[in-house]
């Protein structure tokens, strides 16, 4: 069934247009057409009354929403939970993303995200595992007591989801460039991150096929004048993408204005590394059995560790235009077709043309989310 969205600024991911409305059927984008020569056979007419068409957004590093943490319980009802309270902040597809656990907790929660792609559940595209191949010495908030090696078992796990995307982060100096190989060949995407690896064992993973690095600047060798570190070396390189949290916590703004200037147009993309807060009431939560108190925005543990954020991807939309001096078409790029570039989805997720999936959501002039739409299928 036909249904044209028409009297709406549309943001293709290229253009603006006007005057026309887009078409759609079932779970594709069908097109454009000119609202005076719409098809006699459409199921419905949706009214946008003048207000902005975007591509859904897509967040490639979600801890936790809606009260709950993805650890906690790596469920099929938990991913509903945490993809239910990202869309109503503007994101249409994300990665659930699995902080350092135990093996079996991995297994748990690749099974969880196996069986939402299979109920179709809303918005779930695949798993981001953070660790736990990490180093204690850039752990963060992680907990060094669950790192391990990247062995034969754990790759056989890693390879394990048999659809959808799955992206891991792992120190790359803690394991060598054949391991590496080893899970990009098997269709893994790798990212470095939570890594004390100096420029040249970077370059080497790069080589390897590591293809992004995970919140650029946190957790990470900084770039100094002698030794470029991981941060040099992610911004020389022209292939990989790097992921940013621009919540005004993780990164100075103008650290981030230097990096979008080293790095071409489209290797830059926005995640919120989003915590249970996210959508929900509390003020805090349990990591590894410590508290995280949340407050003005800003989740840290008592000693001050930064544990994730409070974003959400229309805010980091809105903070990337207003404190890193970049248009909205280009924020709202970072925030959708880029990221799907990186995993392998630019051919659907990312941008309103014909062919794609219907996954679009409706914001007005603040960047407020009016409605939104995952595979055709409306929110309200």
């Amino acid at each position: 069934m036909k249904t044209a969205l028409l009297n709406g600024r549309i943001f293709t991911g290229d253009e603006w247009i006007e005057d026309q409305a887009l078409i759609i059927e079932d779970k594709r984008i069908l097109g454009f057409c000119a609202v005076n020569e719409l098809p006699e056979n459409l199921h419905q007419r949706i009214d946008l009354q003048g207000q902005r068409l975007l591509p859904g957004l897509v967040d490639t590093q979600v801890n936790g929403g809606g009260g709950v943490m993805f650890n906690d319980v790596p469920s099929v009802e938990t991913l509903i939970q945490i993809s239910q309270a990202h869309r109503k902040f503007g994101t249409t597809a994300l990665l659930p993303t699995l902080i350092s656990d135990k093996l079996s907790v991995v297994e748990h929660a690749i099974t969880a995200v196996r069986d939402a792609l299979d109920q179709g559940v809303p918005g779930i595209i695949g798993i981001h595992l953070e660790g736990p191949f990490l180093n204690p010495a850039r752990k963060g908030v992680h907990n060094d007591k669950k790192f391990r090696r990247l062995d034969d078992q754990a790759i056989e796990l890693l390879t394990s989801l048999p659809h959808g995307k799955t992206l891991v982060t792992l120190a790359p100096e803690l394991t060598t460039p054949e391991r590496i190989r080893q899970l990009c060949d098997a269709g893994v995407i790798v990212a470095a991150g939570h890594t004390a690896a100096d420029y040249t064992q970077t370059r080497q993973a790069l080589d390897a096929g590591v293809k992004a690095f995970t919140h650029l600047f946190n957790a990470m060798t900084p770039f100094s004048s002698r030794e470029p570190g991981v941060v040099g070396a992610a911004l020389e390189d022209s292939e990989s993408w790097c992921g940013v949290i621009v919540d005004g916590f993780h990164v100075h703004p103008a650290s981030l204005r230097v990096a979008l200037a080293a790095k071409p147009r489209g290797k830059m993309l926005l995640v919120t590394d989003a915590m249970a807060t996210l959508g929900s009431e509390l003020g805090g939560f349990y990591l590894n059995g410590e508290w995280i108190q949340a407050v003005d925005g800003r989740c840290a543990t008592s000693a001050g560790t930064l544990a994730g954020s409070a974003l959400d991807m229309l805010s980091a939309v809105r903070n990337t235009r207003d404190w890193l001096k970049i248009s909205l078409d280009e924020a709202l790029r970072m925030a959708s077709r880029y990221p799907a570039e990186m995993l392998g989805l630019g051919d659907e997720l990312g941008s309103l043309k014909s062919g794609y999936r219907a996954s679009m959501i409706l914001v007005d002039e603040e960047l407020r989310l009016i409605n939104s739409w995952i595979d055709g299928k409306a929110l309200h």
